[in-house]
């Protein structure tokens, strides 16, 4: 059971990766005259999607430590590690496209933050209570 509890939320982020992904390329005809830049949209769900397997892995390994210090050390650096990332993004392609910042694509990058943020803790909290109930 312990490997399908590992496998199972990184193939529901796999998915979720893939699904926005293709939505944004059968949208993609729509976005470009409203001045949403696809490339930045599929950039952005790429980089959050990494992101967030490595802050769900930190997670993950939180909930194997019984000192409530450690897991509240790991959660806050799954945190942090998921915002610098998607600061750094930001900020390096804001300044390569600084007079050309793509504003809308912006907002939807941070739209799909929220989804995949959204996920990872519904996943987590499953998690918990699995292993609370096992």
């Amino acid at each position: 059971m312990q490997s399908n509890l590992s496998k199972t939320p990184l193939l529901r982020f796999l998915i979720i990766f893939l699904v926005l992904s293709i939505m944004l390329f059968i949208f993609q005809n729509r976005m470009n005259p409203s001045g949403i830049d696809f490339v930045v949209l599929l950039t952005g769900n790429a980089i959050l999607f990494l992101a967030t397997l490595v802050s769900f892995l930190m997670y993950k390994r939180a909930f194997q430590h019984s000192n409530p210090h450690s897991i509240v050390r790991f959660i806050y650096s799954g945190l942090f590690f998921k915002m610098v990332i998607c600061l750094l993004a930001a900020v390096i392609y804001i300044l390569i496209s600084r007079p050309n910042v793509n504003k809308p694509a912006l907002f939807g990058c941070f739209i799909i933050y929220i989804i995949y943020s959204y996920i990872e803790v519904r996943t987590l909290m499953q998690l918990s209570k699995q292993q609370k109930n096992g």
